[in-house]
């Protein structure tokens, strides 16, 4: 059994601020040293933001919870120092399988086209992804970045000011205070911040439960994802398959709503149910095991004055489509450098309600696609369970059935269409996967990939367009000419004869037309950064 969840990593020291005659300030407070708040630490102190990270935990988190890390966000990790490490360790797949009984009906490429860096997913235990960014935070530290993680502290009081928030955080040699420019509440679906502040969430609980146990075992399965709908081993329910490093395989049970919960996570229960599913010669070892529940809610608002909350805390989708931890590690993406650009007095206060909109629309998207991938899998009346395998019956002979099979619709990039950020599109005959709100979309550019030439701050990419090599307009924008042939033309140029973008620090489309005109590229930049026009 692995053991990086029982060592310490980041433990509790006496910080100075415990002992200062009077209330230290920090810029950045970070409630959470999960994924999402880790990363949007790295993210701020790589901007020289200072960050200090609270937690009342001093390691990474026992199981492997989270483990399908898609094509975006280890684009993102990429920006973090952290994308490679991940990709390395973890399991890469872009196929998946789905199954009706005792027969496979149909498979899926989810990155069909080359010329990516990145693959559709990588399966990758939670708490290898958290040693990582610890790692990378503490070697930013070293480095001299502003940076902290402080282990067994836990906050037990806010009290909210117009200008900052006040702390009150626990810890093994007692209380203290520290008032914070900004917090983040990155503190897991149970969110104390969320209490304390008397915020909850709304939505739907989903009557299922599914039992999640993590597998140590030798198996020739292939590196895909695997879902049964009604398959002999558990009969009338689904079930779900996913290869870990280590020798460790995920698999997920479906066992219904009227259930004892403990008793279902005692060995003696689980293991008969995986005999069934993997035939009683196969040797096993139950690594971990839990039970969950659907639920699709958020908050109204994830942003309340100085206060911002991301990821879990601020909305919670089923597993299924693995949106959860993608989604956080976006949020913090889109969070990082609105809230530098505002700390360094570059942008106004109001860009952070751009943050709200925009991850609200994402948790949106999100929470739909959950909802209906719920309702699929687990059908709520006869009528929709004879529409259901009637879809996977007829999925096996024809493909026009297939795309109303929903057995997780798998997490994909959002674009913020309709963003205040955004300008209007100017570039119509472009192509529709690169306009205004979307992520940029990777391509081969010289020995490296496009992706790799924006790591940070607003970018021009001009395709056979002339354009000045910066352009200041309360923040700056270097430009990054492209060549007008081959897959970057393909997905950046498409029917125009030339192009001029202009990408966001998060690699967001801002703005894109035919030519270079000062003017607007002016207007687009204090769009994006939400400043009046």
């Amino acid at each position: 059994m692995n053991k990086i969840f029982e060592t310490p990593l980041y433990p509790y020291t006496r910080p100075p601020d415990q002992d200062a005659a009077q209330t230290i300030r920090r810029r950045v407070v970070i409630i959470g040293a999960g994924p999402v708040g880790l990363a949007t630490a790295i993210d701020l102190a790589q901007q020289g933001i200072e960050a200090v990270i609270v937690d009342d935990n001093d390691k990474v988190s026992f199981g492997s919870r989270a483990i399908c890390f898609a094509k975006r966000p280890l684009e993102i990790l990429d920006r973090l120092g952290c994308g490679q490490p991940m990709v390395d360790k973890g399991v890469q797949w872009n196929v998946g399988k789905v199954f009706f009984d005792d027969r496979q009906v149909y498979e899926f490429n989810l990155l069909p086209e080359d010329g990516h860096r990145r693959p559709a997913f990588i399966n990758l235990q939670q708490y290898y992804f958290e040693e990582y960014l610890v790692r990378r935070a503490l070697e930013l530290q070293a480095n001299g970045a502003p940076i902290e993680i402080r282990g067994g502290s836990r906050v037990i009081a806010i009290d909210q000011h117009d200008d900052h928030t006040f702390l009150t955080i626990d810890t093994p040699e007692g209380p203290y205070q520290l008032e914070a420019d900004w917090l983040i509440a990155c503190d897991g679906a149970g969110s104390p911040t969320r209490a304390m502040l008397n915020l909850d969430f709304h939505g739907r609980v989903f009557e299922d439960n599914f039992l999640i146990a993590d597998v140590v075992m030798d198996a020739d399965f292939p590196t895909e994802r695997w879902f049964w709908f009604d398959p002999p081993f558990n009969k009338g329910q689904s079930a779900l398959l996913h290869k870990q490093p280590d020798g460790v395989w995920r698999i997920d049970l479906q066992l219904g709503w009227d259930i004892d919960k403990e008793e279902e996570k005692k060995p003696e229960n689980v293991i008969p149910r995986l005999k069934a599913m993997l035939g009683e010669d196969v040797k096993f070892d139950l690594e971990w095991v839990s039970i969950y529940t659907f639920q699709c809610r958020r908050m109204d608002r994830f942003r309340h004055g100085r206060v911002i909350f991301a990821g879990d805390s601020a909305h919670q989708v089923s597993p299924f489509g693995a949106r959860g931890a993608n989604s956080g590690v976006q949020d913090s993406d889109n969070l990082a450098w609105k809230l530098a650009l505002v700390i360094n007095s570059q942008a106004p206060d109001a860009l952070l309600d751009s943050y709200d909109t925009e991850r609200v629309h994402g948790a949106e998207e999100n929470i739909l696609n959950s909802t209906r991938s719920t309702d699929f899998i687990t059908p709520k009346s006869d009528t929709s369970r004879l529409f259901r395998d009637a879809v996977l019956d007829l999925s096996e002979r024809h493909s026009f059935a297939r795309p109303f099979v929903n057995s997780g619709r798998l997490s994909v990039p959002c674009t913020y269409d309709g963003s205040p950020l955004n300008t209007p599109d100017a570039l119509p005959d472009a192509p529709a996967r690169t306009r205004p709100g979307s992520p940029c979309v990777d391509a081969p550019l010289g020995n490296g990939f496009l992706l790799d030439h924006m790591r940070g701050g607003f970018t021009l990419l001009t395709l056979n367009a002339d354009a000045p090599d910066s352009i200041t307009e309360g923040v700056t924008a270097n430009r990054l000419d492209l060549p007008a042939e081959g897959q970057v033309a393909e997905r950046y140029l498409g029917g125009a004869a030339s192009a001029v973008y202009l990408i966001r620090p998060d690699q967001h489309v801002a703005a894109r037309f035919p030519t270079y005109d000062e003017a607007q590229i002016r207007a687009a930049i204090r769009r994006a950064i939400g400043a009046s026009q």
